[in-house]
């Protein structure tokens, strides 16, 4: 499958190519002011031998370049740019100096402390490290042709598949962050290695054995630990934060670090898929229902607490102290990707719209150059400031993170959407994402060539033109999402019907050169309302236009957003808005808010000295909020 790059694409796959990728490489590089350092690239060095000094930064610092080099990779295969090109390919010039000669590749371990490799898989990356590295391997070799970082990362994958494994003289462990299992699935797709698929099983079912794994290591190692923040060893101790405190096979609920849990079941997934594994796609339907339908935010977050940046217990999903890390939402959309590909439910891919729409793109300012590693729903930035319990929360976006995986990560999410806009199948290609696009997909003999355009998520009507010049006959199946009730499509002006099956529209012909199916998906304002377990939104609504999420900001409805409310028998005004909202869909509706008259009393007998008073309330898109300096924000409103 190849997306081309026409006038049609994206505005944020422009913004990412234009501004954001060159923005990252000089963060990289350390040349952004009043951002934190990276030294990624400098540590590449150092390991190379090509430069004095010491690693700095996180003990998964290499994996910020190995993301953006992905992200380069499929902006590449979009539009070509021989600068960039050459900047990749010098980077992984400086990658390859840097790769030990039995494979290993890790600045950390190679710089900083070469005898403890593979010592610590519990707390210190070194699969996640690798994994993200084999995924920007395969991506460079998908978007470009080249090998040159393919044959990197597979002599690091023949190296961790040396090391681990049920042998006697092999290492019986798993990563502590999940991620080589994704990485070497996608490896296994392009190389047909048994051993990458197999090593993949091996780390999945290995996963929570007894004696346990991480037990055992830090028995060997001293009982020392890499990360003293929470106490020594809290990341062995507490197993369910790495899901590894019982078999994948026994566990019931989505638990434990959020991006770990999503990073892990994309590999599972894939890997069920792949072989054929009813027991592991059941794991697979079962956790993932116990995420999207008991601890999934309306935002497509997930991670409901700061602690362990993790889920909590069902329906436990508070507004203001919610972690909902962008990388979170990220790696639900490529759990749900992988779901798609295991079975055609629409279900996975409203799930995927929702993330994208809202904390994907609200993960980063408009500007392409500040983003966001947390998503609250609620803030009110007055008591940031004070109450520890929103540490975690920033009430604008950063230039950069110490931790900085998240931007990169959005980088090369959408750069590479293609692969979420279409899932490729045997009987049919699904059409999951209605983003503006130009693709060619190969279905036998013959290329099927289309283009999506249109005002999405804006305005209500999409366009799909056939651009073969030769006649094609294949099934395509239009996915109609969840929040639009009335649908309806037309091929080349006729209003056609098929066969709907679990959420996609199913149209089998000969496709020609012009065909033109649109599609109508009506976008009014819609009240949301959240289950009766959720304590958080009792007695609230919020507002949904099409895919996106809309809430409350200060700039536009003053201070003390806790005290307005929205009638139930308020009419909405959608407009489109001026300045960084051009071109984007605003809402507006007559409520009411409660104000103090002459009392500084905590607390009265009456409500005498609090007037409830008319207020017009404008509403932003979610993704779009803190793009005007600090100030409240809400999802949820008060609704009365």
């Amino acid at each position: 499958m190849h997306v081309a790059d026409p006038a049609h694409e994206a505005k944020y796959q422009r913004l990412v190519r234009d501004v954001v990728i060159p923005y990252q490489w000089d963060a990289l590089n350390d040349r952004v002011a009043e951002a934190e350092p990276s030294h990624a690239i400098t540590n590449f060095r150092i390991a190379a031998g090509l430069e004095e000094g010491e690693f700095y930064g996180m003990v998964f610092q290499d994996s910020d370049v190995a993301k953006w080099l992905e992200a380069v990779a499929w902006s590449l295969c979009q539009k070509p740019d021989a600068e960039l090109e050459k900047t990749a390919d010098e980077v992984i010039e400086l990658i390859a100096a840097a790769q030990c000669e039995d494979g290993y590749l890790n600045t950390y371990f190679t710089v900083k402390a070469p005898e403890a490799r593979w010592t610590n898989l519990a707390e210190c990356h070194e699969l996640y490290c690798a994994g993200h590295m084999i995924e920007a391997g395969v991506a460079w070799f998908q978007g470009t042709g080249k090998r040159n970082l393919l044959d990197v990362v597979c002599r690091l994958a023949d190296h961790i598949d040396s090391v681990f494994g049920p042998g006697e003289t092999q290492l019986h462990g798993y990563p502590g962050h999940p991620e080589i299992e994704l990485a070497l699935m996608r490896l296994y797709d392009v190389t047909e290695e048994p051993r990458y698929l197999n090593l993949v099983k091996y780390f999945i079912e290995e996963r929570g054995a007894q004696p346990h794994f991480y037990d055992i290591e830090y028995e060997k190692r001293g009982k020392t630990s890499y990360w003293n923040t929470y106490g020594p060893a809290w990341m062995v101790k507490d197993k369910a934060y790495s899901q590894a405190h019982q078999p994948l096979a026994e566990q019931q609920t989505a638990i434990g670090h959020a991006v770990r849990f999503v990073y892990l079941m994309a590999g599972m997934a894939h890997l069920a898929r792949l072989s054929g594994d009813e027991g592991k796609r059941q794991d697979c339907l079962r956790l993932w229902n116990n995420m999207a339908q008991r601890q999934l935010y309306i935002t497509g977050g997930i991670g409901s607490q700061s602690s362990g940046e993790a889920f909590s217990s069902d329906y436990d999903l508070p507004n203001d102290t919610v972690y909902a890390e962008s990388c979170a939402s990220i790696g639900l959309m490529m759990f749900a990707r992988r779901m798609l590909e295991m079975e055609a439910d629409s279900h996975y891919a409203d799930v995927m719209e929702r993330a994208l729409y809202n904390t994907v793109l609200g993960g980063m300012a408009l500007d392409g150059k500040h983003f966001f590693y947390v998503n609250p729903l609620e803030v009110h930035p007055k008591t940031l400031a004070f109450n520890h319990i929103y540490d975690h929360v920033k009430p604008v976006r950063q230039r950069w993170f110490g931790c900085a995986c998240c931007p990169p990560n959005i980088a090369r999410v959408l750069t590479s959407l293609g692969h979420y806009i279409y899932t490729v199948r045997p009987d049919a290609l699904l059409i999951n994402l209605y983003v503006g696009n130009d693709v060619a997909i190969q279905i036998d003999e013959n290329t099927l060539r289309l283009r999506i355009s249109g005002n999405y998520p804006w305005q209500d009507q999409v366009t799909i033109e056939i651009t073969s010049p030769v006649p094609v006959t294949h099934t395509l199946a239009l996915r109609l999402p969840d929040w639009c009730a009335e649908p309806a499509v037309s091929l080349n002006g006729e209003r056609v019907t098929g066969e709907v099956v679990r959420g996609y529209l199913y149209l089998n012909r000969c496709w020609h050169e012009g065909d033109t199916l649109t599609l109508t998906l009506p976008m009014p304002v819609r009240r949301v309302y959240g289950n009766p377990q959720v304590r958080q939104q009792a007695g609230k609504v919020a507002l949904q236009r099409g895919p996106l999420v809309y809430c409350l900001e200060e700039a536009d409805n003053g201070a003390n957003l806790h005290n307005l409310s929205l009638p139930e028998n308020s009419a909405f005004r959608v407009f489109e808005g001026k300045g960084i909202f051009a071109h984007k869909m605003l809402i507006q509706a007559e409520g009411s808010g409660y104000h103090a008259k002459d009392t500084d009393a905590l607390w009265q007998y009456d409500r005498s000295p609090v007037q409830r008073e008319p207020q017009t309330l404008t509403f932003i898109p979610w993704f779009s909020w803190a793009n005007r300096g600090e100030g409240e924000m809400r999802i949820w409103v008060d609704e009365g």
